[in-house]
């Protein structure tokens, strides 16, 4: 694969990011799975950033890292071996919250089981960079790439940019998906109470007793029968549309 000069303007480059970022921003309009999320952030970082072959995802669970998504079984194979030996390129970034760029010397040096490994996979060189959403969400981005000679200096920087982008466009998403969380616990609290307020009329009507007086025998049921109070109306209120119970 040619390699960009450094010395050239680097203005095509960071279009491609641009465009990488855009294309994910529309991703996101349009899909709200996590994963399919990621795995576009993988198929734009290697189209994005010259050099890179494959790329992954690590994300951390409490402090245990995973690889998210990836595009290839391979890579998803190599970023598991640094997490079997607790070091590497990707957990590097993300414990020092910067770019790791490595030749596959260094990396022979540095982690002798996972470069061997790289290096029988038929990649040289490595480039990682942290991605952190939010205080809940934390990983990096792993790059691999075929070339022997290492990323270049403006690689490390394109790929530093679009992480950086992509860190803003997850939490937005992450936003997104708290409150669709919030609206989905109010929309159940309403259509609860509604059923249970339906519930209360009905046994008003068929028992001639108070609103609290008919509330009480609903939660007398839920309680003896070990079932939400919500079921219970529900069950009471389908009994009598259908005609099984009827006014006194």
């Amino acid at each position: 694969m040619e390699r960009p000069d450094p010395i050239a303007p680097a203005s095509p480059l960071f279009d491609e990011v641009t465009g990488a970022l855009e294309t994910l921003a529309a991703v996101l309009r349009e899909e709200d799975d996590f994963r399919i999320l990621l795995q576009h952030v993988c198929l734009q970082v290697r189209h994005a950033v010259p050099g890179v072959d494959e790329a992954s995802v690590t994300l951390v669970t409490g402090e245990v890292p995973h690889t998210a998504t990836a595009t290839s079984a391979g890579v998803g194979e190599l970023d598991g071996e640094q997490y079997r030996i607790g070091d590497g390129p990707c957990l590097e970034a993300m414990r020092g919250g910067k770019i790791v760029r490595t030749t596959m010397a260094d990396a022979l040096e540095r982690w002798p089981g996972f470069a061997g490994a790289a290096r029988e996979a038929g990649f040289g060189s490595f480039l990682a960079a942290p991605l952190v959403a939010d205080e809940q969400f934390s990983g990096a981005v792993n790059c691999y790439g075929r070339q022997d000679d290492g990323f270049e200096e403006v690689e490390a920087q394109l790929l530093e940019l679009y992480t950086a982008a992509v860190e803003a466009i997850l939490r937005v998403y992450h936003r997104y998906l708290r409150a669709r969380e919030t609206a989905e616990h109010l929309r159940t609290a309403l259509t609860s109470r509604a059923v249970i307020d339906q519930a209360k009329g009905m046994l008003m009507a068929i028992r001639q007793v108070d609103a609290d007086d008919a509330f009480a025998l609903l939660v007398e049921q839920s309680q003896r029968e070990n079932v939400k109070l919500r079921e219970v109306a529900e069950r009471f209120v389908a009994r009598v549309v259908s005609g099984h119970v009827r006014p006194r």
